[in-house]
This record gives C-alpha cells, sequence and structure tokens, in this order.
C-alpha cells in the first residue's frame, strides 16, 4: 500500500462519523448550556458588528477581527464544497450543512471568547490567543500545555495545505479553464500579492481582508439572488427536494433522472462535513483571529465572531445550493467522463443557465477571491500558532516569505499527498480544541451570562455600558 492510500485512509477516518459527532454533539451541548443565548441573541450580534468600540486593548478592530476569520473559512468550500456535498449527499445534504451549523454558532461563539478571556501580548506589543493559549491558561498544568502543544502544531501544518496550497490550486485551475492562464503566471501573481500583503502582518491582513470580504460576499451573493428569481418557479421543488433526502432513512433518487440517490445518513454525512470544511466551527482557527480584536469583553467578540458561521453557511453556501437545486443541473453527467458533474464545474453550469458563457468568469473570479482571502487569514493562524511554538520573530518573517512562496507550489503542482496531510492535519486541530471546550464550559458559561446581564439587557433598554477594565 502506498503513503498516498495510507493518508487518505487516516484522512476518512479523521473526518469520520467519530469526529463530526463530537463536532455536532459539542455544538449541541454548548447551545444547551449557554441556554440557547447564542441563537437568542444572534441579531444583537450582528448589529454590534458595526459599532465603534476601538478604544480598548487589542491590535485590530472587532469588524476587521471578523473579516480577518471571514476571510480564512469563506473559501473555496462555499463553491465546491457545496456542489459536492450535494453530489455526494444529495440535495438534503444542504439542510444538514444549515442544521450543523445552527449549533455551530455556540462553538464559534464559545471558541472565541476563551480565545480573548486567555490572550496574552507577545514580545512586540501584540495580542497573541487562540485555543493554546486557552489550553495552557485555563487548563493549565502539564494537560493544557500538551494540548497547546499539540494544537498549535496541528495549526502550523494545516496552515501549509489547507490554507495555502489547496488554495492556490483552485485559483490556478479556475483562470486557466476560464482564461487559459498557465499556473506558473497565476503562481507568480500569488506569490506578489502574497508577499505585499503578509509581509505587514495582522493590520495588513486586517486592512485587506476589510475589503476583499464585504466586496466578494456582495457580488457572489447579488450573482445567486438574480439566478434564484430567474428560477423561482423550480425553488419550491427544489426545497421539498431538499426536506425529503434531508430526512428520509431509505434512499431517495433525486437529480437529472434520479441520477443522486441518497439516505438521510448519507445527506447527514456530507452535509456535516462540508459545513464544517466551510466555517470551521470547532476546529479552533478563527479565535485566533479573534483574539486580536479591540474589545471590551470577551463574550462581546465571542458574539461578533460567532455571525462568521451565519453568513458564510447560513447564507453563502445556502444560497449556493438553492442556485444548483434550482438550476435543475444538479445530477448532470459529463459525457467526456461518464461520471457526475460535480465541484466548481457543477456550480458553473448552475450558473448558466441565467449567464450563459459568462458563469465560468463569474464563478472562476468568485473562486479566486475566495481563495486568495483564505490564503491570508490562514497565513495568520499558521503566524500565530508557530509563534505559540518558537518565540523569535526572525522565525516568524520566515515563515511569512516561505508561506507567501509556497503558493507557487500550490498553483503549479497537484500534490494529493499533501493535500491529504494537511487535511488530515487540520481535523486533529479539532480535537484537543473541543476538549478544550467541554473542560472550560464553566468559564465559558460565566462570560455569557455575565455579559447577557450586565450589557446586552441593559443596551436593550438604550444604556450605554462602559466595561473597560472588565478584561483585566
Amino acid at each position: 500500500m502506498d503513503i498516498s492510500q495510507i493518508l487518505n485512509d487516516i484522512n476518512d477516518f479523521v473526518w469520520g462519523p467519530i469526529m463530526l459527532t463530537l463536532l455536532v454533539g459539542t455544538g449541541i451541548f454548548l447551545t444547551i448550556r449557554l441556554k440557547f443565548l447564542p441563537w437568542l441573541n444572534l441579531w444583537y450580534a450582528i448589529k454590534i458588528i458595526f459599532k465603534k468600540k476601538s478604544e480598548h486593548e487589542g491590535d485590530i478592530s472587532p469588524f476587521q477581527s471578523l473579516m480577518t476569520a471571514l476571510s480564512a473559512t469563506v473559501g473555496t468550500g462555499n463553491i465546491v464544497g457545496v456542489a459536492t456535498a450535494m453530489v455526494l449527499g444529495g440535495p438534503g445534504a444542504i439542510v444538514w450543512m444549515w442544521i450543523s451549523a445552527a449549533f455551530g454558532l455556540s462553538t464559534k461563539y464559545a471558541e472565541s471568547v476563551l480565545a480573548v478571556k486567555y490572550r496574552e501580548t507577545n514580545s512586540v506589543g501584540e495580542m497573541a490567543g487562540g485555543p493554546m493559549y486557552a489550553m495552557k491558561n485555563g487548563i493549565g498544568g502539564s494537560l493544557g500545555k500538551i494540548m497547546a502543544f499539540l494544537f498549535a502544531f496541528f495549526a502550523v501544518c494545516a496552515s501549509f495545505g489547507i490554507g495555502n496550497m489547496t488554495q492556490a490550486n483552485s485559483i490556478s485551475s479556475a483562470f486557466e479553464s476560464s482564461f487559459g492562464w498557465p499556473g506558473w503566471v497565476t503562481g507568480i501573481i500569488l506569490v506578489i500579492f502574497s508577499l505585499m500583503v503578509l509581509m505587514r502582518g495582522v493590520h495588513s491582513i486586517g486592512k485587506v481582508s476589510s475589503f476583499i470580504v464585504p466586496s466578494m460576499a456582495f457580488f457572489y451573493l447579488l450573482f445567486t439572488v438574480i439566478i434564484i428569481i430567474v428560477n423561482w418557479k423550480n425553488i419550491p421543488g427544489g426545497v421539498a427536494t431538499m426536506f425529503q433526502m434531508a430526512f428520509s432513512f431509505d434512499a431517495v433518487a433525486g437529480g437529472v433522472g434520479g441520477s443522486i440517490i441518497a439516505s438521510m445518513l448519507t445527506a447527514m454525512r456530507w452535509g456535516v462535513a462540508r459545513g464544517v470544511f466551510s466555517n470551521e466551527a470547532g476546529l479552533g482557527s478563527a479565535p485566533i483571529a479573534a483574539a486580536a480584536a479591540k474589545t471590551d469583553h470577551a463574550s462581546r467578540q465571542g458574539y461578533v465572531n460567532m455571525t462568521g458561521t451565519f453568513f458564510d453557511t447560513m447564507i453563502i453556501c445556502m444560497l449556493t445550493g438553492l442556485v444548483i437545486a434550482s438550476s435543475g443541473m444538479l445530477g448532470t453527467v459529463d459525457p467526456a467522463t461518464g461520471k457526475l458533474v460535480s465541484g466548481a464545474p457543477l456550480t458553473i453550469l448552475a450558473f448558466s443557465t441565467v449567464y450563459g458563457e459568462g458563469a465560468k468568469y463569474i464563478v472562476s473570479i468568485a473562486l479566486a477571491l475566495f481563495a486568495y482571502s483564505t490564503i491570508l487569514g490562514w497565513e495568520y493562524y499558521g503566524e500565530k500558532s508557530l509563534e505559540y511554538l518558537i518565540s523569535n520573530r526572525k522565525v516568524i518573517y520566515a515563515y511569512r516569505a516561505i508561506f507567501s512562496c509556497i503558493t507557487f507550489i500550490g498553483a503549479t503542482q497537484t500534490l494529493d499527498v499533501v493535500w491529504n496531510f494537511s487535511d488530515t492535519m487540520n481535523g486533529l486541530m479539532a480535537i484537543p480544541n473541543l476538549i478544550c471546550l467541554l473542560i472550560l464550559n464553566k468559564d465559558i458559561a460565566q462570560e455569557c451570562f455575565h455579559f447577557q446581564e450586565v450589557v446586552v439587557e441593559r443596551e436593550k433598554l438604550g444604556e450605554e455600558v462602559d466595561l473597560k477594565n472588565h478584561l483585566h
């Protein structure tokens, strides 16, 4: 058995039923433990994103922190992942993606709360936080340090693959198929643009993400909504099929000519897996960005970052799913290969029902922007994880340069072994993170209930609340 097959088998196990049960189970537990407040306060959380509260300790604004986290999560999963889930798990996978995201709100809130609560200031005055610091300072002792080391190590490994090469390869493939650009041209452009942003650190990443993420999300949503409006007659049938296939214990046929066959378990398996891959709730990556935010209360930033899961999966992924479901293209067979069309080509087919030949350009540009923003966000995750392991500024600058240059390899090579390895590392990050959330659930609950009593209830009455010294 070759190493590629071994890594593929390990990856299948890591992302198998046990991991997905742990991810969703933790979300369910935290939702109940927090008395459903992350759900009840979702609209409140969306409103406070745009409030200017910058006179607090931190590196970037709460909005920039959210955009940095969203830059890493809004990526190929929103275009490629949704289409793949609908082919492998049927249209019902979208329903399970949405359900897992609902509980993922509580997980994302909880891990972001701990990231701010236990963050530290590094040697150059920047905030350093995330699951590794929650493990070291919150759990403490040998167990906390071992868990922190493992998480940081897995995160650094994952940053080069899932956060870099896979994204660069997606950009390169999209531009080659749509514009005929050779991979090396895309690779050079990526290296230059990555170096320009990443070498300047978190402030530069925050500013660029604050521009790219809202812009690309707005235009992608605009194009998808137009398709849904044009194909509105197919929406009721598409939604009905989604729910039928999501909750049917027996295998149900769907798609063109009934070519997509899936049961509830299959829909759940692929919906949850692709949902987590898209919004990263429970993996522990987004809290690293949350820790850099200027905020007066850990819970406030928890709510801000929680909305990332809402925007990523409950809005963008759902719209992509509705576009595919209403287009009538799900289940199309490629005559050249005899296989079902999946991934980006399926999304392009769905877009082509309205935009014709222009569909490949729209999807390719959206995919490129989504993937490039993921590269920026994941560099920050990898950098902060490496900083935890090696507190040497020269090493950090070297990491930024190497990370930027590796985008060229991703753009010009297809490295299945590297991808499987990094995908496994990405999954392994979740294990210590989820254990940490369960161990420190009392800390999370205390922060949540204190903020609810002292801030949320009073702000609803129109009162101004000053928590300037709370984090100290």
